[in-house]
């Protein structure tokens, strides 16, 4: 037993890579809910009142700072890469490499991704609201036509 040396490495192993066909499933679905995310925060109803205080405190505050600070919470774009941080940090998701560099990939393709995500609810939103008036319209013409 004298003589056997158990030798260990100092480096601990890069946990095997996923493939990258894993990798782009887990792109376009984690995009998914950081747009939601996003999305909710700066634009639905239901953060309307901290949205109005953080765009006012965008414009008025005297420091730079805290312009900035504020207008992060009202832009989807600039709000979409604290939603990526926060989920990289969570999921430990990386993409092409696996070491930072996937991090830093991985969060400009998740806010890029999750920002088209965005634009494409925001354009099936306005194509929804655009057919509710124009079946409007149709809908006072047939009862003004019923009406003479």
């Amino acid at each position: 037993m004298d003589g056997d040396v158990i030798q260990t490495s100092t480096l601990t192993p890069h946990p095997k890579p996923m493939p990258l066909s894993l990798q782009l499933v887990w792109l376009f679905v984690l995009a998914l809910p950081i747009a939601s995310i996003a999305w909710t925060v700066t634009h639905e109803e239901v953060f309307r009142e901290p949205r109005e205080y953080c765009q006012r405190q965008s414009k008025e505050h005297q420091s730079f700072y805290c312009r900035k600070f504020y207008y992060l919470f009202t832009c989807e774009y600039c709000f979409s890469h604290y939603v990526v941080a926060v989920f990289l940090i969570i999921t430990r998701y990386k993409l092409l490499l696996p070491d930072w560099r996937g991090y830093l990939i991985a969060l400009f393709a998740l806010v890029w991704l999750s920002n088209f995500y965005m634009g494409l609810y925001s354009r099936l939103r306005l194509d929804i609201k655009h057919e509710r008036v124009a079946i409007k319209a149709v809908e006072e013409v047939v009862e003004n036509k019923k009406a003479a």
